[in-house]
C-alpha cells in the first residue's frame, strides 16, 4: 500500500506533533493551576455536584470512576508531563504502538477534564484540541510514513475551523458585511492585549482592509487546502499569517496557536527541509494494523461530519458546538456578533459596618481583564485565564454568571486562598472584607490625546449596580 503513506510529510508531522505537544502542555497547566477554585470540591461549580447529575454517557470522564481534588491534580500534572514529553519528541523514540498509546492517553485525560469542566470549559478551543488530539493518535511516529488519510482529516478540521468562522460572520452581524466590525472589535474583545489599544487606533480604512483580509482567509483560502502542492502550502501560509495577526492583537487562549499548528501539517515537507536541519529517517511503510485503524477512523469521521458540514451553510448556524460527547467532529466559529460597547463587571470589597455607597470600597484586580484604567492590558495567550473570560460573559448578560458569581463573592468574603490565586491583587490581604459587591462600568480605550495627558489606557464610567452586597455568613 505505497499510496497509503506520504514520506514527503515526515517533517510536517514532526512540526505538527511538537506544536500539539506544546498546546497540550499549556492546557494541562491551566487545568492544574485553576481547577481548585473553579471546579474543585470547594470550587465555584464543584465537579462532585456536577457528576451526581450526569451519567457517563452524558459526560464521558474517568472522574465518574473516582474523584478527589488530589486525583484531579494527579491527572492534570501527569497530562502536563506527557505533553512535555510529546513536545520534546518522545513519541519518535518509542515503538509505533507505544507512541500511539501516549497520544491516546493525552486525549483521554483531557477529554475527562473538559467533560466535567462545565461553563469554564465551554470554549471552542477545548473541542478543537480534542478533535485534533484524537487524529494525532493515528498520524504515526518515528520512521513510519504519515498516513495520507490522516493528513486529509487534519485539513478537513482546518477547513471547518476557518470556513465555519467565516460563515458565522456572514450569517451574523451586519458589520461584517459592511466591513466595519474592526471599528469596535479590538476594544470590545474579551481580553485585549498590550497592542490592542494601538490596533484600535489604526485608521478606519485599515480596519476595513482587516475585515476584507479576514473574509478572504476564511471564506476563500480554505478551499485551496485540498489543492495539489504548492497551492495547499501557500493556502496554509496565508492562514498562518492571519492567525499570527490575531495573536499579536488579542488574547484568545491557544485557539490561534493551535490553528497555526494545524496549518503546519499542510505545508510540504520539502519546504521545511530548507529551514530545519533535521535529516528524516529512512521511510517505512504504514503497518497493516495501523492502516486498518486509520481506515476505521476515516469512516467514523466521515459519518460524524454530516451534521457539522450541513451546519456550515445553515441559516441558524451553531457556533462552537459538539454533536457528540467525545468531541470528535465539531462546529467552530467566532464573533458572529461584535459588541459595540464594552461593559465590565468590577468586584469591590468593604469593611464598613453597613454596605452603603458612603462606605469605603476597594476594587479587586484581575490578572487579565480590564480593571484599573491605568494598567496596560497584558499578554497571556496561549495561557487561558478562565475566570477573566467568564467575567467578560457576565458583563454581556447576567445569565452567564448566575450560577457562580454570588459564590465567587462569598469566597472573597472568606478570603479563600484558592480563589485569590486567580486574582492579581487582594486589597484585603490582612483582614477579609465584610462585604463584596459587583458594579457595572462602561469602558472605552482612551484617545491618543487622553493617553498622553493622563497616562490611562481606559476611560470608564459607572453604569449601575450589578450584584447586591454579599456579607459574611
Amino acid at each position: 500500500m505505497e499510496w497509503f503513506g506520504e514520506s514527503g510529510y515526515w517533517l510536517s508531522r514532526w512540526m505538527f506533533q511538537r506544536g500539539l505537544g506544546l498546546v497540550y502542555l499549556v492546557a494541562f497547566l491551566v487545568a492544574a493551576n485553576q481547577f481548585r477554585a473553579l471546579i474543585g470540591s470547594r470550587g465555584l461549580t464543584p465537579i462532585p455536584r456536577y457528576l451526581a447529575q450526569r451519567s457517563w454517557r452524558q459526560a464521558p470522564s474517568i472522574f465518574h470512576i473516582y474523584y478527589s481534588d488530589r486525583f484531579f491534580a494527579v491527572v492534570a500534572w501527569c497530562g502536563a508531563g506527557l505533553a512535555g514529553a510529546a513536545m520534546l519528541g518522545l513519541g519518535d523514540l518509542l515503538p509505533l504502538g507505544a507512541s500511539m498509546a501516549m497520544w491516546a492517553l493525552l486525549w483521554i485525560l483531557y477529554l475527562s477534564i473538559v467533560n466535567v469542566g462545565q461553563a469554564w470549559y465551554g470554549f471552542g478551543w477545548e473541542s478543537l484540541l480534542l478533535e485534533v488530539g484524537f487524529l494525532a493518535i493515528f498520524i504515526g511516529a518515528g520512521p513510519a510514513e504519515p498516513p495520507v488519510l490522516v493528513l486529509f482529516l487534519l485539513r478537513w478540521v482546518l477547513f471547518r475551523l476557518e470556513f465555519g468562522a467565516g460563515m458565522i460572520k456572514m450569517h451574523g452581524d451586519r458589520c461584517w458585511r459592511d466591513f466595519t466590525c474592526l471599528y469596535y472589535h479590538h476594544e470590545t474583545q474579551p481580553m485585549p492585549n498590550p497592542l490592542s489599544w494601538h490596533f484600535h487606533h489604526l485608521p478606519k480604512p485599515l480596519h476595513r482592509i482587516e475585515v476584507a483580509g479576514n473574509h478572504f482567509a476564511q471564506l476563500v483560502v480554505p478551499f485551496f487546502l485540498f489543492a495539489p502542492q504548492p497551492v495547499a502550502s501557500i493556502a496554509a501560509l496565508i492562514i498562518i499569517i492571519t492567525q499570527a495577526w490575531l495573536v499579536v492583537s488579542g488574547n484568545f487562549a491557544w485557539l490561534n496557536v493551535l490553528t497555526i499548528v494545524l496549518a503546519l501539517s499542510v505545508v510540504d515537507g520539502s519546504w521545511w527541509a530548507t529551514v530545519l536541519p533535521i535529516e528524516p529517517p529512512a521511510a517505512e511503510p504504514v503497518p497493516g494494523w495501523q492502516a486498518f485503524l486509520v481506515v476505521v477512523v476515516t469512516v467514523l469521521v466521515a459519518a460524524l461530519s454530516y451534521r457539522p458540514a450541513r451546519n456550515l451553510f445553515s441559516r441558524h448556524q451553531l457556533m462552537n458546538y459538539s454533536f457528540d460527547k467525545l468531541h470528535l467532529v465539531n462546529t467552530y466559529g467566532a464573533f458572529g456578533r461584535v459588541t459595540r460597547t464594552r461593559y465590565e463587571v468590577i468586584l469591590e470589597g468593604s469593611n464598613a459596618d453597613e454596605p452603603t455607597d458612603d462606605a469605603v470600597w476597594r476594587e479587586y484586580d484581575f490578572k487579565g481583564k480590564p480593571g484599573d484604567p491605568y494598567r496596560r492590558p497584558r499578554q497571556f495567550a496561549p495561557y487561558h485565564l478562565r475566570l477573566d473570560w467568564l467575567m467578560w460573559f457576565a458583563a454581556v448578560s447576567p445569565r452567564y454568571a448566575k450560577t457562580w458569581l454570588p459564590r465567587l463573592a462569598r469566597k472573597l468574603v472568606e478570603n479563600d486562598s484558592a480563589t485569590l490565586k486567580l486574582l492579581r491583587h487582594n486589597p484585603f490581604a490582612e483582614t477579609p472584607p465584610r462585604w463584596v459587591r459587583a458594579r457595572m462600568y462602561v469602558y472605552r480605550f482612551t484617545t491618543r490625546a487622553e493617553r498622553e495627558r493622563t497616562g490611562a489606557w481606559w476611560h470608564r464610567e459607572f453604569v449601575s449596580d450589578y450584584m447586591a452586597p454579599v456579607g459574611r455568613g
